[in-house]
């Protein structure tokens, strides 16, 4: 296949080498040092003690690599209005989009049933124009259950996991979902397909909403957060509130948020994607992590008081080191 990487960051860069690898024609859209790593030494990734390279195309307009067979967007989402503005020479009318990111994504609600079918999140696509660039028949969602770590521009550095779980944004089965697994197994990962992509991206979030942030604002690593009686306290209040708001919207969660705890404690001292973004200066994923929650809940006519304080407590904190677009 003819794959463009919208995003060669670590998940990104780790996915096209592994594609790259099996044979694929891999190209990336990167900027700045990235793309002047990309094109002096290709794209590296360090796995299982070995480096790999792969010599991708790589340029930061789009229309220099031309419409593919499949785009994996995966960047964080404050950079999607600039993808939304920009993808548009790598499409066609047969181009499956593979969104690799973290969060409620634009797509959503294009998978939920009843009242809540189609609605657009003003949190995460605030005018419509991601929806509008990139159509929604074309476009699958992808939960990442891996560590990746960028060691350098356009060096990757996988730590641990190889899972994907792929399923088309309109939530249900497809033959081109099962195909896109097989091909992504067949390049190492391990690739499942699912019926509802929403209810993996809600259960995914449903642990990370709260230890993002909270770690951005802290400085701690997620063993220290729930090391805390009271910030433990603090995180299952949330946890409650977004495991009403699934409920509510047909996605129910059966677990307790102290069985969850557990199993992130098991993960040991984990440095959030977030803390690694404030501590790098770059702008912080927010919205699509816990402003979308906060939406979600007026919609479903669930109460949020504690995730409305971790939101304005992460914002807060962001805008004053200047992370996060100022009111």
């Amino acid at each position: 296949m003819k794959v463009c990487i919208y995003g060669a960051g670590a998940i990104g860069g780790w996915i096209g080498v592994k594609l790259a690898q099996a044979g694929h024609d891999v190209s990336v859209v990167a900027r700045g040092a990235t793309l002047a790593a990309l094109e002096k030494n290709g794209l590296r990734l360090v796995e299982d003690g070995a480096t790999h390279t792969a010599n991708v195309r790589a340029s930061a307009n789009p229309a220099d690599l031309g419409a593919q067979d499949l785009v994996v967007i995966a960047v964080k989402a404050p950079a999607m209005p600039s993808v939304a503005a920009h993808i548009a020479p790598l499409l066609n009318a047969d181009t499956l989009v593979l969104t690799a990111m973290n969060g409620v994504p634009w797509w959503f609600c294009d998978g939920l049933a009843g009242e809540f079918a189609g609605q657009r999140l003003a949190s995460v696509d605030p005018d419509g124009a991601i929806a509008s660039a990139i159509p929604g028949a074309q476009t699958l969602g992808c939960v990442v259950h891996a560590a990746c770590l960028t060691d350098a521009p356009g060096v990757i550095h996988h730590k641990q996991g190889r899972g994907l779980i792929v399923g088309e944004a309109k939530g249900q089965s497809s033959e081109r979902v099962d195909t896109l697994c097989t091909l992504l197994n067949d390049a190492g990962f391990e690739a499942k397909a699912s019926a509802q992509i929403q209810r993996e991206v809600w259960f995914k979030l449903w642990g990370n909403m709260t230890m993002n942030p909270i770690s951005a604002i802290t400085g701690a690593t997620t063993d220290r957060i729930l090391g805390d009686d009271l910030v433990r306290e603090f995180v299952t209040s949330i946890m409650l509130e977004a495991k009403e708001i699934g409920a509510r919207f047909g996605i129910p969660i059966d677990q307790d948020p102290a069985d969850r705890h557990e199993v992130t404690l098991k993960l040991g001292a984990i440095k959030t994607s977030m803390l690694q973004d404030v501590e790098g200066k770059k702008s912080v994923e927010l919205d699509a992590l816990v402003a979308a929650v906060s939406e979600l809940g007026r919609m479903t006519g669930v109460a949020t008081p504690f995730t409305n304080a971790l939101f304005g407590l992460a914002r807060l904190h962001a805008r004053t080191l200047g992370l996060y677009p100022a009111a």
